[in-house]
């Protein structure tokens, strides 16, 4: 094949696989097979010799590629129809998605996975975004056909699909959202080189990223709404001398950044400053963010699959326990409540939310919390009232008006 023929057939290949990942292209993945299969037998008829190592390794890549476009293609049938997708960002509220896709971040994490599910199998079409290709693979262990409960409860209606964004590249994550209704930014940054498995440092990487993604959200016209996954670490970390402080902690306490920084409890201050910045752009950029406090995260496997982000929640878990603000979150809850946040938001708006299921009040609750996570806590008997009362109600009246309406149907 001579030079000419060859340069034509790599621009007519490439053109194709860039159309198809970026999301462009009018063809389904039957015509995309055809297109390509008309490419082979082109490629035959000029005389193109190729080995079979070579044909695996394009086999491979094609395989590779369509995984990572697979559901995250929306599919655009006209012109017309492509150009109603592209709303200015000021009638955000007005832009009526054609299906319910909405974008979840670091969709390999233990959470993650569990919000992915849930999103499922209320109906939605879920985009997955991950930082490298190696996490394209972990994504094998979520299970679209998995039975719960001895059913499957995901129709084959939904779609998933998983996309590569760098959180630190704003124009990638723009990419990556758009066509999307919603964002869920459920990644968590951890250094395994930190003893607490979250260094200082750690901090502002995630602050930096909350904010391009926050921004990126803002800068997305199909983008409505965005959720958040904070922590509890973020409202009760405080100056306890300070006698002006109420006794309740709840959706509407903060913790204070500088006592942060003075106790080195760097996991609660990449936390905080990661909402404040995001708060920041949500109130100066329209956009409807809602943020969930999470307690720790307990469920099957959860400790032994996230050591490093335990270890560094733990961090003052002494005083947590004496103060009465030790509190844990099953991972199915917390996701169930991510999902009924999230459809809550036309009404509400968005706002914080206190996430947890349980307070660990007792010196045998403690001890069961250690053999679990295999962490000491360094507690001694707690006789006396706890200082600080703890109070998710805001979350509990929303999931249980849910709920109501959910059994009239």
């Amino acid at each position: 094949m001579d030079t000419k023929n060859r340069k034509l057939l790599n621009s007519y290949i490439q053109a194709n696989r860039w159309l198809l990942y970026k999301g462009k292209t009018l063809y389904t993945c039957c015509q995309y097979f055809y297109i390509l299969f008309s490419i082979l037998l082109l490629a035959a008829s000029m005389g193109v010799i190729r080995t079979d190592e070579s044909r695996r390794a394009e086999i491979e890549e094609f395989r590779r590629m369509l995984l990572s476009c697979s559901g995250v293609v929306v599919k655009v049938k006209t012109e017309e129809e492509y150009n109603r997708r592209q709303v200015p960002a000021a009638n955000r509220n007005e832009y009526t998605a054609d299906q319910k896709l909405v974008c979840v971040t670091s969709g390999v994490s233990f959470l993650g996975i569990a919000i992915v599910k849930k999103l499922l199998v209320r109906g939605y079409s879920v985009r997955i975004i991950v930082d490298n290709e190696d996490d394209i693979e972990r994504l094998r262990e979520i299970e679209i056909t998995e039975e719960a409960g001895g059913r499957s409860n995901i129709t084959s209606n939904n779609q998933i699909g998983v996309v590569v964004a760098k959180f630190n590249e704003r124009r990638s994550l723009m990419e990556a959202f758009d066509g999307c209704c919603a964002v869920f930014h459920t990644a968590s940054f951890i250094d395994p080189s930190g003893l607490s498995g979250y260094s200082k440092i750690m901090a502002e990487v995630e602050a930096r990223a909350a904010e391009n993604i926050a921004e990126a959200c803002a800068a997305t016209s199909s983008i409505r709404n965005y959720v958040l996954t904070s922590s509890l670490l973020t409202c009760i970390w405080r100056d306890i001398s300070d006698s002006s402080l109420s006794h309740v902690v709840d959706h509407n306490t903060w913790s204070d950044e500088s006592f942060c920084k003075r106790k080195k409890l760097w996991y609660a201050l990449g936390k905080l400053k990661a909402e404040h910045v995001s708060w920041k752009i949500a109130k100066e950029k329209g956009l409807k963010l809602a943020t969930i406090c999470s307690g720790l995260v307990t469920g099957p496997r959860y400790f032994c699959a996230n050591p490093s982000s335990t270890i560094a929640y733990l961090k003052g878990g002494q005083d947590m326990y004496d103060y009465g603000l030790l509190a844990t979150v099953n991972v199915d809850k917390l996701a169930d409540a991510h999902v009924y946040v999230y459809e809550g938001m036309n009404k509400s708006g968005g706002g914080r939310y206190v996430c947890y299921d349980k307070v660990v009040c007792s010196p045998n609750e403690v001890q069961r919390l250690e053999e679990e996570t295999g962490i000491h806590i360094n507690t001694t008997s707690n006789d006396s009232e706890f200082q600080f009362v703890l109070s998710n109600r805001k979350l509990d009246q929303l999931m249980s008006q849910v709920h109501r309406c959910s059994n009239l149907y």
